[in-house]
């Protein structure tokens, strides 16, 4: 049983405020040993139920994180940037189940540090008419690839928004939303067994099912009209209101691309403080 790890960092264990993710900081290094064990603590569970072979990509930020030095050696991992498929690089390499750890409630939504790709310039994102988060973006091209989502975890509003896009994965709360920088947050040795018992339990539903290929749209909402104008000049997108752009792509992989480059135009456009 091959299995991928997507791991964001928002939603691991203690993670509250920006310091904790933003290279550089003395919280963000504090919090790399924190994100390391919430990984390992999964590796523990999934190779424990049969698990051969786990990739767990980096998913967060720089994407350069997680410490290689105290990773299970039994893994491997894809780390840094820039990857086709971001977040979800590795879906389409045959493997049997795919983990979301750390992952965290969509932009315009409460949850700890809630966004979707960008920190604050999206106030929105709808696939196919939904509101998405990022677990709902990936959920959606891990079916596409006939991958079933096992595990979640994050605070308690991923795990509510998980319940919805991936009905059947085992859900694991690490931490419950106070506001968007505070928690109640459980200390890493209750965490990591949390984590092991719901990755051993998760691989009940390993293994590929029928692929769901097919057309879909993503409508993102800026906070602000000139990033709407700006990503409007893509081909295909077409700008549906004062903040908000829409497009539609003949797959999920070809959306995530289109929204992936999107997000790297807005982000582009945002000037000094005003945005």
């Amino acid at each position: 049983m091959r299995i991928l790890i997507s791991a964001d960092m928002e939603g691991a264990t203690g993670v509250t405020w920006t310091d904790d993710v933003v290279p550089g900081s003395p919280q963000w290094q504090r919090f790399r040993g924190m994100f390391t064990g919430d990984v390992n603590a999964v590796l523990a569970g999934l190779y424990a139920a049969g698990a051969t072979d786990v990739l767990v990509n980096e998913a967060h930020s720089s994407q350069r994180n997680l410490l290689l030095e105290d990773l299970d050696e039994r893994a491997r991992m894809l780390t840094g940037r820039h990857k086709p498929l971001s977040m979800m690089q590795g879906i389409d390499s045959g493997v049997d189940g795919v983990v979301f750890l750390g992952y965290h409630a969509g932009a315009g939504f409460d949850g700890v540090l809630s966004h979707t790709y960008l920190e604050n310039q999206i106030t929105g994102v709808w696939l196919d008419d939904v509101p998405a988060s990022e677990g709902r973006l990936n959920s959606a091209m891990a079916a596409e690839y006939g991958v079933p989502v096992l595990l979640v975890s994050g605070d308690d509003q991923t795990c509510e928004d998980a319940r919805d896009y991936a009905p059947d994965a085992e859900l694991v709360q690490v931490k419950e939303c106070v506001s968007r920088y505070a928690a109640i947050c459980l200390p890493p040795a209750r965490t990591a067994r949390l984590l092991e018992t719901g990755a051993r339990e998760s691989m009940a539903l390993a293994g590929r099912a029928e692929r769901t290929p097919g057309r879909h749209r993503i409508e993102v909402e800026f906070d602000a009209s000139h990033l709407a104008q700006a990503t409007a000049v893509i081909p295909t997108v077409e700008q549906t209101g004062t903040r908000r752009v829409a497009f539609e792509a003949p797959s999920m992989t070809e959306a995530m691309k289109a929204f992936k480059v999107v997000t790297a135009i807005a982000a582009g456009a945002v000037q000094g403080i005003y945005g």
